[in-house]
């Protein structure tokens, strides 16, 4: 860790909004729902398409919802999807983790979901997040732990997957393992009061299957992922193929499972 300049791996291939589009409130930030409150401004750092930013605004509507991301054309998207669903309390911004373009103590929530493993220093963005956040609100956070996916039928290449994805994801700047340490970063943040919890996604169903093993499939070998992979000299197109094609393997599996471990803290701010 420690490389600030860490970029988003993964880049934004439809593989990779094809998940993103998936996630609401409801299935990814189940842990923060009972804070919510009417009034309260709320603060969606990493906000992508936009899905769970306007579940969120849709449960403060006397309050207001901000999403921030540093890729302009997903602000645009997320802005449309605002616009489909009539909300009126929920704004889009291009900005950056380190540097948030808001006063101290602005919002009553501030809420990260996948970001800090993306993150070359997760701990000052965890401060930045916290100096926004009012006396009394909460920082919550959420992040995939990929060392504590699992998965059935065993299919080699998908350990291949997880272990090439490890290292590029740390030759990135990132830590795909963050889930587990989101507690420790919040400490070194300065937050005092910290709740931590775990929740998982499943894919189990065979429609369930074949989504979530098709667009790794895809990512594995058409995303920046697959870029950065071949490019940085982490593997052959050959080998991704090969991957891609245990991907396929595994969601073809009648009895296959895929569970994805996630790390949740929340912070209160004294």
């Amino acid at each position: 860790m420690g490389n600030e300049t860490a970029r988003y791996l993964h880049g934004h291939h439809e593989s990779v909004l094809r998940s993103h589009r998936w996630r609401t409130a409801t299935n990814s930030a189940a842990y923060l729902l009972g804070e919510l409150r009417p009034h309260m401004r709320v603060l969606d750092v990493g906000c992508g398409p936009g899905t769970i930013t306007v579940d969120l605004a849709e449960r403060v509507p006397q309050g207001e919802v901000t999403g921030i991301d540093n890729e302009p054309a997903i602000v645009e998207q997320a802005r449309d999807l605002a616009g489909r669903r009539g909300l009126t309390n929920v704004r889009f911004a291009t900005a950056d983790v380190y540097t948030l373009d808001h006063p101290d103590d602005t919002f009553c929530v501030v809420h990260a979901h996948q970001v800090l493993q993306h993150l070359g220093d997760p701990v000052r963005a965890l401060r930045e997040m916290r100096r926004v956040c009012r006396p009394g609100g909460v920082v919550a956070v959420r992040d995939a732990d990929f060392g504590g996916m699992l998965w059935y039928p065993n299919v080699p290449a998908m350990d291949d997957w997880r272990e090439l994805y490890s290292r590029v994801a740390r030759g990135s700047g990132g830590e795909p393992d963050a889930g587990r340490r989101l507690h420790d970063w919040a400490r070194q943040a300065g937050f005092t009061d910290i709740t931590s919890s775990s929740s998982t996604w499943c894919y189990a169903s065979p429609e369930d299957r074949s989504w979530w093993a098709g667009l790794w499939a895809d990512r594995t070998v058409a995303s920046s992922y697959a870029r950065t992979a071949v490019e940085g000299g982490y593997a052959t197109v050959e080998e991704l193929r090969q991957i891609a094609a245990g991907w396929r393997e595994w969601g073809a599996h009648q009895d296959g499972w895929f569970s994805v471990l996630c790390g949740e803290v929340l912070c209160r701010v004294p």
